[in-house]
């Protein structure tokens, strides 16, 4: 889903950077299962960490958990998000010129309505057997650290950091300094409070940018690693992605990426398929749903070695990742009531409820692709630039 990716998705048309709409009463990504609107947290960018004061009415708690989208435009932003991401009959869309303009205003829209009902890591996990889907999502952005082989002394970029949920897990983890990049102004002031709320020190343990990850704003060779999680899907050039983060990377620096993919199942003249995957791709502002085998072969064309490629969902000793979704789909339906209502009150803007019929929507089209075994949001390389050759 980082941007980045998961929270819900959908609308008029169909549905699937990243996630998935979270429950009134939903088992989150904080471990609680609390009513969602009353857990009390409250991490406002203009004040992250004040106290309530005495009096002040806790249903406005509540409320400031929207403030991106009381904020923004949400009816010209809407229009123009479903215009620019229909899909064409498994084609993707027709102008990828207009990509990077509609990926900041989706994750205007969807920001909040995933971090409300998701949590702070916008993206799907394998569920750990026995586990939880807080313990299952740290450990999937925990093997990402591992991977890259982060410590402290070490930087990490991370190429689609959303409002910070991976960010804060990996630079706790590791002890590494991690640098989040997010084409979305609004993702920039969430990822450094919720950060700063964590007890990472600003510049010291972390920084966060607004950036374009087709032109990262770093200097070549200055990056000790990279990851990306769910958030190059969102590319309208792959090639020109990897590239930018080859350059960046030091000499024997690694990138890991959890790629969204259609499977080697996927038929592209099953009509189904292709349903599925447009829909995915319309409801989380994809311009296309790259084929498995591409990943490794752009990595290997801009000049990475490909050190690991394996799907995650189908090679971890792990549950589906779609499973939270078929257990939760009543509570994801009491929160588009909720949406519905507050839209109808004027509550929030009227389109709102447009944008979440969106994300609800594609919820059932997440399982579908996953239980037809033709999506996978998590296919995995672990990819590291060549040394430079010393001459004898």
């Amino acid at each position: 889903m980082t941007t980045s990716s998961i929270g819900m998705r959908k609308s008029q048309r169909s549905g699937g950077e990243g996630a998935i709409a979270g429950a009134a009463r939903a088992e989150n990504c904080n471990g609680s299962a609390i009513p969602t609107a009353a857990r009390g947290e409250d991490i406002s960018p203009h004040d992250a960490t004040a106290p309530e004061k005495k009096g002040k009415r806790r249903g406005n708690k509540f409320f400031r958990k929207f403030a991106g989208l009381v904020r923004s435009d949400v009816k010209s932003e809407w229009n123009d998000y479903d215009a620019t991401f229909a899909q064409k009959d498994g084609k993707g869309i027709t102008d990828k010129d207009h990509t990077k303009d509609g990926v900041a205003k989706f994750y205007n829209l969807v920001t909040d309505i995933y971090e409300w009902g998701w949590g702070p890591s916008f993206h799907f996990s394998p569920r750990l057997r026995g586990k939880g889907v807080k313990e299952s999502s740290a450990a999937h952005e925990t093997r990402i650290a591992d991977n890259l082989g982060l410590a402290p002394g070490t930087t990490a970029l991370d190429v689609g950091c959303g409002i910070g949920g991976p960010l804060i897990t990996i630079a706790s983890h590791s002890g590494a300094k991690v640098v989040g990049v997010t084409i979305n102004e609004y993702q920039v002031e969430r990822c450094r409070a919720r950060a700063i709320k964590a007890g990472l020190k600003h510049k010291e343990d972390f920084d966060v940018v607004q950036g374009n990850f087709l032109d990262l704003q770093f200097p070549d060779d200055s990056v000790d690693n990279a990851y990306a999680i769910e958030a190059t899907c969102h590319s309208p050039d792959l090639e020109k992605a990897y590239s930018e983060i080859y350059r960046v990377l030091k000499p024997g620096g690694k990138f890991v990426n959890y790629e969204w993919v259609s499977t080697a199942t996927y038929d592209p003249k099953n009509p189904v398929h292709v349903r599925c995957i447009d829909e995915i791709n319309y409801a989380n502002a994809l311009p296309e749903m790259r084929r498995y085998h591409e990943i490794a072969e752009v990595a290997r064309k801009v000049g990475f070695e490909v050190l690991v490629e394996r799907d995650l969902a189908v090679t971890t000793n792990a549950g589906e990742w779609w499973g939270i979704l078929k257990t939760s789909m009543g509570r994801y339906k009491l929160n588009d009531v909720i949406i519905k209502t507050l839209s109808f009150l004027r509550i929030l803007p009227k389109e709102t409820k447009d944008v979440h019929k969106m994300l609800y929507k594609v919820l059932g089209t997440f399982i579908e692709g996953g239980e037809l075994g033709i999506f996978s949001p998590m296919y995995m390389v672990v990819l590291q630039k060549k040394e430079k050759s010393v001459d004898a």
